[in-house]
């Protein structure tokens, strides 16, 4: 047989050989669309997840804290504006914001409520320090300012709460990774399944062009061609309705703390690359799929 000739491919190309099926494309084209609007999503609520913890990360190694414990006969808000005198003065500070008890009550509202306080609750008061940009945290040379000018004080780096922002960051990301590796697989395997249920209902076609000469690949790349069309067509619809939910999420009104776990648009070009490959990663990943499961079945049958 390896005098036989590959016979052309028909006018019309592969549709001439696979018509397309409406009532096996339509359902096929469905799932195809929702894993992929389902990965973009993925990928959108992660890498938003990703940039929002860079932000906090970065105010947060940007600043410090000063704590102004309250001690008995002293005046914890001239405390506190002294402190943040004191800490304008050290090398490295831009500058220093002393809050008083209305802030103190503010900030542990939501766990005691507004009217839960009595008057006479002594409360720590907060000095926001601002440094200068590439600066170290002074820490030490502040702490030890305070305790000469004989203030009850303390000084937080913040290096705890940005460690844990940034291992929040990196657990969205491998979350991210693991979702759209996932979604990829089951992509695959449906397209694989939708493949040989294609093959098996054309085989009369296919064992004529068998016995006109025609090879497993030259088969094999007409079912490749043919979901790749497909998939490229789902995986457009896909990052559309991925858009428009992002779209959706940035625009409507929602809640600041959920904003971190949703995709937001924010029309960065990361974002428009990643939506614009989503279609020709899809097509590709059917072909590839379609191929692999049409040669296997192939090399079996004959």
């Amino acid at each position: 047989m390896s005098d036989r000739q590959i016979p052309p491919p028909p006018k019309g190309g592969a549709g001439a050989l696979l018509p397309p099926d409406a009532g096996r494309d339509r359902p096929l084209f469905l799932v195809a669309a929702i894993l992929v609007f389902l990965a973009c999503i993925a990928a959108l609520g992660a890498r938003g997840a990703i940039v929002q913890a860079q932000a906090w990360t970065s105010d947060l190694e940007t600043s410090l804290t000063i704590q102004i414990r309250p001690v008995e006969g002293r005046d914890t808000e001239a405390d506190a504006r002294q402190a943040a005198e004191i800490a304008t003065e050290i090398e490295g500070i831009a500058a220093a914001t002393a809050h008083g008890r209305d802030h103190a009550e503010a900030l542990i509202a939501p766990w005691l409520g507004q009217d839960n306080l009595p008057d006479d609750l002594p409360l720590p008061l907060l000095v926001d320090v601002e440094l200068n940009p590439g600066s170290a945290p002074p820490v030490e040379a502040l702490q030890s300012a305070l305790d000469e000018a004989g203030l009850a004080a303390s000084v937080d780096d913040h290096a705890r709460w940005a460690g844990a922002v940034k291992r929040a960051a990196g657990l969205a990301r491998t979350l991210g990774i693991s979702l759209l590796a996932l979604l990829m697989g089951a992509a695959a395997a449906v397209i694989a399944f939708a493949a040989r249920a294609s093959l098996a209902a054309r085989i009369d076609v296919i064992d004529a062009l068998h016995l006109s000469g025609a090879e497993d690949g030259f088969i094999a790349q007409l079912f490749q061609r043919r979901f790749f069309m497909l998939g490229l067509k789902s995986g457009t619809a896909g990052a559309l309705i991925a858009v428009i939910v992002s779209l959706l999420v940035s625009w409507g009104d929602t809640p600041a703390d959920m904003l971190f776990f949703l995709p937001r648009w924010s029309m960065n070009p990361f974002e428009l690359l990643m939506l614009g490959l989503a279609p020709l990663l899809s097509g590709a990943t059917a072909a590839l799929s379609a191929r692999l499961a049409v040669a296997t079945d192939l090399r079996q049958r004959w």
